[in-house]
């Protein structure tokens, strides 16, 4: 395990090298856009098979010929987002985004989408990965007067930016693609009827994999997993069924070598794309190294994401 610490590329590369160089590394879970994104051609040259369960920009596809995709994409998120909005007759909308690759990446994807679907854009403000105070930022949202606000950004920003937002008065619906526990405890009461849309994971008495592993993670940790947790518990699962279809594939013989890498790994996931996910039942990568995997939207009731309704993307 090697920490990226969530900003630059510098660091990433800097995980990633001592992966190599100390452990021989071939298979890597890794996580955020800009990290992915650096260490992406180091990964083309070891052979390095990539495995994404966090990062949400566009831009990660194809940057290395062998990173795959358990995570939706921001595009796909904005695209939910927006569609919704739309359906609530929302025509002005204000964006609230990451300056940084992961938020540029989701405004340069909703930007198009929304005005194709024949909505205005009146302001589109950014803050920085780890701001504190983004009070100007949201003066200036107000004094434009969306009909709604988008907000772009990830743990920890997402809570800090609906609790400024209802203390400044605004009460307009806050639409967004992430709220965690941490953004549920940061915003506190002014959460209540924040509406995002994400992965969703939801354990049922009939999908006995999915309650196995919220049970044993309760009972482990204190709280309920979040999708960031079923996606990278999912990951090791994907890895251990291409590690066995890769080795069956070099034959008895074959040494670990032969198979786990990023060359056979690849291939064995497209020769077969489909695994069992532990969302339930079964998921599959698209040609694009993208996993297809429902997304739902969401309302904070009660300090928690409530489940409302599939989206049709």
């Amino acid at each position: 395990i090697e920490d990226h610490k969530g900003g630059g590329g510098q660091e990433g590369v800097n995980a990633m090298n001592r992966l190599l160089t100390i452990h021989g590394t071939k298979i890597v879970m890794t996580s955020f856009t800009a990290p992915t994104l650096a260490i992406a051609p180091i990964a083309d040259q070891q052979k390095v098979f990539l495995l994404n369960g966090g990062g949400v920009s566009p831009k990660l596809v194809g940057s290395s010929k062998y990173i795959f995709h358990n995570r939706s994409l921001s595009s796909d998120l904005a695209n939910g987002v927006l569609l919704h909005a739309k359906g609530l007759g929302l025509k002005k909308m204000a964006q609230i985004h990451w300056k940084n690759e992961a938020g540029d990446s989701v405004v340069n994807a909703a930007v198009p989408i929304w005005k194709k679907l024949g909505g205005e854009i009146v302001a589109t403000e950014a803050v920085p990965q780890g701001a504190t105070n983004m009070d100007t930022q949201i003066a200036k949202v107000r004094a434009a007067n969306p009909d709604f606000i988008a907000l772009w950004m990830f743990n920890p920003e997402v809570g800090l930016a609906v609790k400024r937002i209802r203390e400044f008065g605004m009460k307009q619906p806050l639409i967004g693609i992430e709220y965690t526990q941490n953004d549920a405890k940061i915003a506190g009461n002014t959460g209540e009827g924040f509406v995002y849309v994400n992965d969703f994971f939801q354990p049922s008495e009939d999908q006995p994999w999915s309650k196995q592993f919220a049970d044993g993670y309760k009972k482990k940790h204190g709280v309920d997993p979040d999708f960031y947790a079923a996606n990278y518990y999912e990951g090791v699962y994907i890895i251990a069924e291409l590690l066995k279809r890769a080795r069956a594939k070099a034959g008895g013989s074959a040494q670990i070598g032969d198979y786990a890498n990023g060359e056979a790994m690849k291939a064995a996931l497209q020769e077969n794309p489909k695994f069992d996910s532990v969302y339930g039942g079964q998921m599959v990568f698209q040609p694009n190294g993208v996993a297809f995997k429902r997304v739902a939207l969401f309302k904070v009731e009660d300090g928690k994401g409530k489940f409302q309704k599939f989206l049709d993307l």
